[in-house]
Parts: structure tokens; C-alpha cells; sequence
């Protein structure tokens, strides 16, 4: 059989985009490969479940725009679905008056992204939102949510099926080349045809890249996100989502709480560099992923920009009390005996060869494929308005 398209990955991204495409192409054949052995197993289902608003983004950029239209999306599809969600709103908080400046920056791009209703309220409208958080100011985000990300896999999952297409499990893409004007899609056991190919492989999306002959300028580094979560005693001390201001050096927004969608307050994450791409343990490694990351010579740009931030990463991955001292920020009355440990997550950075994470979405295509070869947060709020994205790339590229 010759698949219309063959979509690699089973995350958010990789199943939105065959949904869409179900929805797009009614007639079209679509097979989803996944090396894993269910849906959601590695970057969506190992994040914090927060339903961004779009606030942080470059105006303009695929981030801002997909972020604000996906979260539309989403709340609607829950809502129609019957998934777990809910828009229990968010606070950046200024912990400082030197953060007022960056944090007033901050409101003029949400006004310029047209996210609903934000507005800055001052330390007494801040108590009566989150009653424990310690700020000068903040901006209220009240379109802000938590969602169960894993429950919607799970359910485009089962829509995929009903359209009369599959997800096909424990099947790695292991080469994809051309053949007779058709692609043939490698796995470990068998091959497959399609006519096109669209690779939503995340950690290993590079790789892929490569195993299709593409040849990315970016090299995927994973970094990982541990989670600390409040005892049921403490629970009552979050009412929403807490968030500080992001550090503008680093695109990672800063430990923060969060109400989880499925119950729970989840505390974090930190940023630290992983050894392995799905290492989601301190002691976790792997020496392809290791050297493969040392050889690259933007780590090392990096590296050399940002040490001492990422020695202050390791330190808190190590020291329960230097992680605490970042949550006392928000909420000093924290203690040890209020937190616990809680699973990690790892994020797929895509790196430049000048030592620069890209800061947006990044696709590569070809007549026959297209490569999503970043697409770190918000990409699970913006995974349906993705799948749009790379629905119109595909009539372009594929001239369909």
C-alpha cells in the first residue's frame, strides 16, 4: 500500500497534524508511526499540562500566532471532547521593583500578541488572586489554563481510527528515501510507501532529518525539566498558575506552580542539560546522544555564554533547600515539608551553530516532506493550530 502521507510521531504535534489532515484530505490514507508503544510518551506527556496564553512571544512569530489560535483550538476540542481542562487564569509576578520594567515590557507584547482581558493589577489585587504570593506587581492573564495533553493524544488517537487511519506502535523511522517517485519509510522489521512524509519526532527530529538526507544547520539538545509537587497539606496555597518573570537571557520561563489538570500542584521546572535525549533521571545517559551534542560546536558556544547559569541549574537539580529558595520567591512560606519529588521532563532545544537556541518553530520541506525541526513550548497549547500550519505547507510544498 502507498500512503497518502506518513506522519512519524505520536506526540501532539504529529497527531494534530493527521487530524487535520483527516479533516483537510477526507479521502487520503495516513499512517502514524510511533517508536514508543502508546501515544503522548515522551515530551507531551511529561510536561506541566499549562495551557499558555501566547504573552511571552515574538510578535509576529509562528510562536505568538499559533500559541493564541491553538489555544482556541484546544479548549474548544476539550470542551467538545469531554477532557479534562480548565481556565483557572495566571499570574507573572515582580517579585522586585527592579522587575517592574521588564514586567510592563512583558504587558505591551501580550497587548501587541491581543491576548483577552490581561491587565496589571498591583500587590493588593495580586493577594486576593493568589493570597500567598509575595510581588510588587503583577499581570493577571485570567485566559490562561490546564489541560490534560496526554487525554487529547489519546483522543485524536481514537479520531485518527474512526477516519479509518492508525497509529502504528513500536515502528521507528529509521531512513526514508526516494525510490520510482515514491518514498519508502524504513523501520527496524518492515518499510512502508508514501507519497509524502512529515516528521513530528521531536527529540529525534533532527535525526530524522538526517535520515531522510536532509541536513539541518540545528542540532536537537536535550535539556530536562525536574519537578518538585506540593504535599496534599500545601495544595491550598495555589489557586491557579504562579509564574515569575522569565530571566531574558534564557528561554525558559522560571520555576513556577502549577495546578495540574488531573489534580496535584506541580512545583518547577529547572533547566538542566541532559546526557541522554529521553534522560529523565539525574543519572541518565546515553554516549551516542552525549558526543553527539559535545561535537557540535554551538554547544560549546553556549556553553561558554551561559556556564554559570547552568551551574546554577545543576546546583538546585542536587540541593532540594537551593530549589526551595526559587519557590520562596513566590510564595515565601514554603517549607522542605512541603514539597516532594515529582517526575522530570526533557525538552528538545534546537541549537545554532553560533551557540543561539532558536527561539521559534522551525520547519524544513522539500517537494515530498516537511520536518518540524523545533517546536519546544507552547507547541502542546499550539499543537492544533501547528497541525494548520503544516497543512498549508504541505499544499504549497507538495502542490496539492
Amino acid at each position: 500500500m502507498v500512503y497518502d502521507f506518513l506522519v512519524a510521531g505520536a506526540g501532539i504535534v504529529g497527531l494534530s497534524t493527521a487530524y487535520k489532515l483527516t479533516k483537510k484530505f477526507p479521502d487520503a490514507s495516513i499512517l502514524v508511526l510511533e517508536k514508543e508503544d502508546r501515544v503522548a510518551a515522551h515530551q507531551t506527556g511529561h510536561n506541566s499540562g499549562v495551557l499558555h496564553s501566547g504573552i511571552y512571544y515574538q510578535p509576529g512569530s509562528y510562536k505568538a500566532k499559533n500559541c493564541v489560535d491553538g489555544r482556541h483550538q484546544i479548549v474548544k476540542y476539550c470542551r467538545e471532547n469531554g477532557i479534562e481542562h480548565e481556565i483557572c487564569g495566571k499570574v507573572i509576578v515582580a517579585s522586585e521593583a527592579k522587575d517592574l520594567p521588564r514586567l510592563h515590557n512583558l504587558f505591551e507584547r501580550g497587548l501587541q500578541n491581543e491576548i483577552e482581558d490581561i491587565r496589571l493589577i498591583d500587590e493588593s489585587e495580586l493577594k486576593e488572586i493568589e493570597p500567598y504570593v509575595a510581588g510588587v506587581q503583577a499581570i493577571h492573564v485570567p485566559c490562561s489554563g490546564i489541560v490534560d495533553y496526554a487525554g487529547v493524544c489519546r483522543s485524536l488517537h481514537q479520531k485518527l481510527n474512526e477516519a479509518n487511519n492508525s497509529v502504528l506502535f513500536d515502528t521507528p523511522v529509521k531512513a526514508v528515501h526516494q525510490t520510482n517517485g515514491c518514498l519508502t519509510v524504513q523501520s527496524r522489521k518492515e518499510s512502508f510507501q508514501a507519497k509524502h512524509f512529515i516528521n513530528c519526532t521531536g527529540l529525534h527530529s533532527d535525526r530524522v532529518a538526517k535520515a531522510s538526507g536532509i541536513k539541518p544547520d540545528i542540532k536537537i539538545v536535550p535539556f530536562r525539566g525536574e519537578y518538585f509537587e506540593l504535599t496534599p497539606e500545601a495544595e491550598h496555597k495555589v489557586k491557579g498558575l504562579i509564574y515569575p518573570m522569565p530571566n531574558p537571557e534564557f528561554p525558559f520561563l522560571g520555576v513556577h506552580f502549577t495546578r495540574m489538570a488531573l489534580g496535584g500542584v506541580e512545583c518547577g521546572p529547572n533547566a538542566v542539560f541532559a546526557f541522554k535525549r529521553e534522560g529523565y533521571n539525574k543519572t541518565s545517559f546515553d554516549l551516542k546522544d552525549t558526543l553527539e551534542t559535545f561535537d557540535y560546536p554551538g554547544f560549546w558556544k553556549l556553553a561558554g555564554k551561559h556556564w554559570q547559569m547552568g551551574l546554577d541549574e545543576i546546583y538546585r537539580s542536587f540541593s532540594k533547600s537551593g530549589f526551595l529558595k526559587n519557590l520562596q520567591k513566590l510564595i515565601p512560606s514554603i517549607t522542605l515539608n512541603d514539597i516532594k519529588n515529582s517526575p522530570s521532563g526533557v525538552r528538545a532545544m534546537a541549537l545554532k551553530p553560533d551557540g543561539e537556541l532558536l527561539d521559534d518553530f522551525y520547519f524544513e520541506t522539500t517537494d515530498r516532506e516537511i520536518h518540524v525541526l523545533n517546536a519546544p513550548s507552547p507547541a502542546a497549547t499550539a499543537g492544533l493550530s501547528i497541525g494548520d500550519e503544516i497543512v498549508k505547507k504541505a499544499q504549497l510544498s507538495f502542490s496539492l
